[in-house]
């Protein structure tokens, strides 16, 4: 089988530090090149020094057109301007992990191409959440990847929009240092982040938008109220949400309920028994727990913010798009102790 050629974009940060990691060991695709004007010309593992004696590839400040797909590692707001300054071609896929095109709102993309003579290309990204949007990621030619927080909480919920129980939720959750990005700040420094945790974004975080998009996409005309607390965590990586709803079936139904949602869906599993982040980090899985007292329902969900959260999930739907084995590269063992 003709392995399937690469290209990364903003290769130097976290996000596509984990992208060469799968895809230098997925079975099906090459990486061609990884672009980083700021690297060009180092070996990858001078930014990633893990990959010491992994690869040969050195960072480029070039493009090259002769790829299947191109993954968008950059920051927020920096995709949709690296489109319109760089021409890609019509028959390039294109994976964005940024929240340049989640929305709906945002998806279309309208630009310069070089192929067949066109002026001018539309790209409609698709959101890229297999568990909501497999069928349409299928025949996809771009993808808007889903936030990591966003991914987390909607797992938790997808199941219970599809039935129509959801009306107001309280949701919380912890993120790993990772999650900030690269960029130092304050908060990321680990004599800031050691032994320490904060609220922040309280009730105002960005992924707030795409996660009420995807609920309302199963659970139409209604009036979800959505409350979130995102809090930073004095760990690297990992995300672990709890979300607080009224609900007045049985725990035994609500399973049921999961587990008919998710048959099929290989990487969100649900458990019986407590979870914990240790489960998932350096995994592309999504585990969930769920426990219940008199009408209260509590949704447990844990994922790897690289991961789930972000690469793996891009690699899972590169997968999908090009009708692979849906796990192709993605059997990773968690990091339990």
């Amino acid at each position: 089988m003709k392995k399937i050629k690469v290209g990364i974009v903003g290769g130097a940060g976290y996000t596509g530090g984990e992208l060469i990691r799968l895809l230098l060991h997925h079975p099906h695709a090459e990486i061609s090149f990884v672009h980083s004007k700021s690297n060009s010309g180092n070996p990858l593992h001078k930014v990633h020094q893990d990959l010491i004696g992994e690869t040969g590839i050195l960072f480029t400040s070039e493009l090259s057109e002769d790829i299947d797909v191109l993954f968008l590692c950059t920051g927020h707001g920096e995709a949709r301007k690296f489109l319109e300054s760089n021409i890609i071609a019509a028959n390039i896929k294109v994976i964005d992990l940024s929240n340049d095109f989640r929305l709906s709102s945002n998806a279309f993309y309208h630009g310069p191409v070089k192929a067949n003579g066109e002026d001018i290309i539309t790209r409609y990204f698709v959101y890229g959440l297999p568990e909501l949007n497999k069928e349409q990621i299928q025949s996809a030619q771009n993808i808007a990847n889903p936030g990591c927080f966003a991914t987390a909480i909607q797992l938790g919920l997808l199941p219970l929009a599809k039935a129509g129980l959801l009306e107001e939720i309280y949701t919380t959750g912890i993120t790993g240092s990772t999650g900030a990005g690269q960029g130092l700040a304050t908060t990321s420094h680990f004599s800031w982040r050691a032994n320490n945790i904060q609220a922040y974004k309280t009730l105002t975080h960005q992924h707030l938008a795409e996660i009420g998009q995807s609920l309302l996409q199963l659970q139409s005309g209604s009036n979800i109220d959505l409350s979130f607390v995102p809090w930073r965590g004095d760990f690297t990586r990992g995300i672990f949400i709890s979300s607080t709803l009224h609900c007045d079936l049985s725990l035994e139904e609500i399973k049921k309920l999961y587990k008919d949602f998710y048959s099929g869906h290989h990487f969100t599993i649900i458990s019986d028994d407590a979870i914990f982040l240790k489960q998932v980090v350096n995994t592309n899985k999504c585990v969930i727990q769920l426990e219940k007292a008199g009408t209260k329902l509590v949704v447990h969900s844990a994922i790897d913010n690289l991961l789930k959260g972000a690469s793996g999930q891009a690699v899972q739907n590169m997968n999908l798009m090009f009708g692979l084995d849906e796990t192709a590269g993605l059997h990773l063992k968690a990091n339990y102790f």
